[in-house]
């Protein structure tokens, strides 16, 4: 490795950062590029980060309401919205600020400005203060993350109409809101509104919310979200959108829908997004990228132009800011010599709705879908002692085990705090652990994570808080 190799990364997210952070450790001379003043992408600007803080104000404003059941009363929640966004705005400051902070103690050099690629060996750099440069590279990594996408047929010109960007800057708060998607970003936005007092409406095209994700899972969840909720339609669709003076009326089809259009004062569209590839000058290089617009990459992150990398969204799927993270620490250390390939077996999913969703590895669907053998072990937790002392016993943690090897091979959980549970089972599938390690491993006592234990307990027909005598074969 030359101390002298450059190394140019184009997109600050958390992807980039960590990029560029870690080819900074590995003594290469860096350069961040990044339209914000302080490395944080999208993620940390405009989403995973303000959204979990909002998430936050909505699930104490439901456990206010909720507190009635337990014998403690509150007046109904003043909602300042000036101060709930001064908040969120602070927990990203404070994060960016800290990024910033970090990029300059590597001697990271990082501009605020747009990149194009010229060529496979360097950069036109237009910076935020009015000038330009050309950045020269011996390795560059594409790290640009994605956008909102939008329906085209449903796109009008109107500021009622929202992307998640334009819900999370919470303007103000909608008697109504229609939600156009039923996935994660719909999900956890949706229910950040009606916490607040929007009566929302979701509408998703597939039989059921979350698509793709298992149904014992998402059940759970929408049962909940259903008493959220105004409405929450499947297996319909959103024809038309037109602006009115009261309002954006909708047109439905679909299933057990009351009527066929209804006005909202706002709408959000939460169908997904699309990696950011074009602009960038890639025509310039040997980079190739697919018809849905992701570049094509191998193991090492490496696109078909061995100077150039990519990661994060633009890679592929899954689109998460922790894949990205992975996927750039990968680039960084094959950039400096190193061996290294991403090749993760459970990359975890999070839903951070009340209550969280959260999986790794297979799941019941993916095996279903094979034709694979698997076992498949639930512990309710209704059964759960902690769960019951939080007033919250409507979740499940569930494992998928190799029935011949007894290998864990996914798990799912719907619970609250599902997230910072589900980190288990990433460690158990990724060491290739047996269901009997986590039945063995002592879990503290009342905790959620006793779930995960009784899970593997139940595998064997006796987990504690339940009875289910394994049959014999």
């Amino acid at each position: 490795m030359s101390e002298t190799k450059r190394v140019a990364v184009v997109g600050g997210g958390p992807g980039g950062y960590a990029a560029a952070f870690r080819a900074a450790d590995l003594g290469l001379s860096v350069t961040l590029v990044d339209m914000e003043p302080n490395p944080g992408g999208v993620c940390l600007y405009r989403g995973c980060i303000p959204s979990k803080a909002l998430l936050h104000i909505a699930k104490l404003i439901d456990e206010t309401r909720e507190a009635a059941h337990w014998g403690v009363e509150f007046g109904k929640p003043k909602i300042h919205l000036d101060k709930i966004r001064a908040f969120k705005e602070g927990v990203v400051q404070r994060l960016t600020q800290g990024t910033g902070d970090l990029a300059r103690l590597r001697k990271v050099r990082f501009i605020q400005g747009k990149a194009r690629f010229t060529g496979s060996s360097e950069l036109q750099v237009d910076r935020a203060d009015g000038g330009s440069e050309t950045v020269v590279f011996d390795h560059a990594i594409l790290a640009t993350g994605s956008e909102p996408a939008m329906i085209r047929s449903l796109t009008i010109d109107s500021p009622r109409l929202m992307d998640s960007t334009g819900a999370l800057e919470l303007k103000d708060i909608p008697a109504s809101l229609l939600v156009v998607g039923g996935g994660i970003i719909g999900l956890e936005l949706g229910q950040v509104y009606a916490a607040l007092g929007a009566r929302v409406t979701v509408v998703e095209m597939t039989p059921g919310l979350l698509p793709g994700v298992d149904a014992n899972l998402t059940g759970i969840l929408e049962k909940r979200l259903r008493s959220r909720f105004e409405n929450t339609f499947v297996n319909t669709r959103v024809t038309e959108l037109k602006e009115q003076k009261n309002g954006i009326r909708a047109r439905f089809e679909g299933e057990n829908l009351p009527a066929a259009e209804q006005v909202f004062d706002r709408v959000l569209m939460a169908v997904g997004r699309r990696p950011n590839t074009a602009g960038l000058g890639l025509e310039t290089t040997r980079v190739q990228i697919t018809d849905r617009g992701f570049v094509t990459v191998d193991l090492q992150r490496r696109t078909t132009d061995p100077a150039i990398f990519a990661i994060g969204d633009v890679a592929g799927e899954p689109m998460l800011a922790h894949k990205g993270s992975h996927e750039g620490i990968v680039a960084a250390e094959v950039i400096a010599g190193k061996k290294a390939a991403f090749e993760p077996i459970a990359i975890p999913g999070v839903v951070y709705t009340d209550p969280e969703v959260a999986w790794c590895g297979l799941t019941e669907n993916q095996a279903k879908t094979q034709g694979r053998s698997v076992k498949v072990v639930r512990f309710p937790w209704a059964a759960s002692g902690r769960a019951i002392t939080l007033d919250r016993p409507e979740g499940l943690t569930k494992l998928i085990v190799d029935p011949e090897t007894e290998r864990v091979l996914g798990m799912g959980i719907v619970g609250t705090g599902a997230g910072e549970l589900i980190a288990e089972g990433v460690l158990a599938v990724e060491m290739a652990a047996l269901v009997s390690d986590l039945a063995l491993s002592i879990h503290p006592h009342p905790t959620l994570s006793e779930t995960v234990m009784e899970a593997a307990e139940a595998f064997y027909g006796h987990a504690t808080h339940i009875f289910n005598p394994k049959k014999s074969s």
